[in-house]
């Protein structure tokens, strides 16, 4: 079969940066360290595992930072994965064949996949005390048991993600979809409940201000979380684009900034709080009052220098974007108390009394109808486009997107 497959080569990584500046096609290709290329089908790597044929899978941010070798080459995390892999962790799919110790799953139902690469998938027994709790993104043996290091499908070369027709999952990765709920719905569980984990980490009280920084998919999912869980939120957004700018105010953002001018983003925030302005005799302006919570879906020295000024005293900021690392002006951090809260991926969450996975409850919101997001989902590609769909995903503003996904419901078997 065919699949998209990121490799490691310092002399392709080097040949792409330079012809890169002529054309971002330039990561991608023969030459690129991403590929179209022939991989042998997945096999079960144990008895509990299952082979899903892959019907929509959806181009994450972290895809693109690394397709366009946006990053640091001293990132610890190259710690846990291993090369080559084959990309995309979003996927929806149905089961085509289960491993004779697979018990709880069936031959030709419809899931979406919990990529995680944890204990349960590693075979390893006891579970470690992060996954006992349910949350797998804390787990101790990402380069243990009887895979390669990972910490997700797309990141491991023995458990191939689903940028590829088929892959192979473990029964516990694979989440029912209900009957009401199509894959276009479905193919948002996964970073649903990556805004859902943020969310939840820092509860807004009632009445709240909150600013949601940066209107990818992530920051439109937790506006539409924060709107429909936290109504009398009053919601205040940053985003780029116009397009952004419409869908986060049909969400429900009471305000939406659009503008990347750090200084402009703090005046607004201050005439919208009713905060007097600091101005130092260098650099940006600050607040000593301000939000009460930011949810960071950006992660840029940028917003994160933003966020430390516009927060109220001990306020929160919760980081769930990625971006490349550098020194911002820090001291409003220690002087407001500020507490700077990481979210990672999404795990067992609790809500209303009820504790189950985050995908769960989106699937299970979803059915209900208190969420559709199918509206997203702006672009679609076949894999054999990988190439203009991550020029796609990478261009939101000219492109108009949202999120991009891959559309394998006709490739060939």
């Amino acid at each position: 079969m065919q699949a998209i497959v990121f490799r490691y080569s310092l002399p392709r990584f080097a040949l792409a940066t330079a012809l890169g500046v002529l054309t971002p096609r330039a990561y991608t290709g023969p030459l690129a360290p991403t590929s179209l290329l022939e991989v042998p089908e997945p096999t079960l790597p144990a008895d509990d595992w299952a082979i899903v044929r892959t019907a929509l899978c959806g181009i994450c941010g972290s895809d693109t930072k690394q397709i366009y070798l946006d990053g640091a080459f001293d990132n610890p995390l190259t710690s846990l994965i291993s090369f080559p892999h084959i990309l995309g962790h979003e996927v929806v799919g149905v089961i085509e064949a289960v491993g004779p110790g697979v018990s709880t799953r069936r031959v030709g139902e419809r899931v979406a996949v919990n990529p995680w690469l944890s204990c349960g998938p590693r075979g390893i027994q006891p579970p470690c005390a992060a996954c006992q709790q349910g949350q797998v993104t804390l787990c101790e043996h990402f380069t243990e048991g009887h895979l390669a290091p990972g910490i997700h499908l797309g990141n491991c070369r023995s458990a191939g993600g689903g940028y590829a027709p088929r892959l192979a999952g473990h029964e516990s990765q694979l989440m029912p979809i209900p009957d009401a709920v199509s894959p276009e719905q479905a193919v948002f569980a996964d970073p649903f409940a990556v805004s859902l984990h943020a969310v939840l980490k820092a509860r807004p009280a009632p009445g709240a201000a909150v600013l949601v920084y940066g209107c990818g998919t992530l920051g439109l999912l937790a506006i539409t979380i924060l709107h429909v869980l936290f109504p009398t939120a009053q919601i205040i957004a940053v985003a780029r684009y116009a397009h952004q700018e419409q869908m986060a105010r049909a969400l429900g953002a009471q305000r939406v900034i659009r503008t990347r001018r750090a200084d402009q983003i703090i005046e607004t925030v201050a005439g919208l709080t009713g905060a007097p302005i600091l101005r130092p005799r260098q650099g940006l302006p600050w607040l000593r009052q301000g939000v009460d919570i930011i949810y960071d879906m950006v992660g840029s020295p940028e917003s994160l220098e933003v966020g430390v000024r516009v927060t109220n005293p001990r306020g929160r900021i919760v980081i769930s974007g990625v971006d490349r690392p550098a020194r911002f002006e820090w001291t409003p951090l220690y002087f407001k108390e500020v507490q700077l809260i990481g979210s990672n991926a999404f795990g067992v969450e609790e809500w209303d009394g009820v504790r189950q996975h985050a995908m769960a409850f989106y699937l299970q919101w979803a059915a209900e109808g208190r969420f559709d997001l199918a509206p997203l989902l702006t672009h679609r590609f076949r894999l054999a486009q990988y190439r203009d769909a991550f020029v796609t995903a990478q261009r939101k503003g000219s492109q108009q997107a949202v999120k991009v996904v891959f559309d394998l419901r006709a490739e060939d078997a």
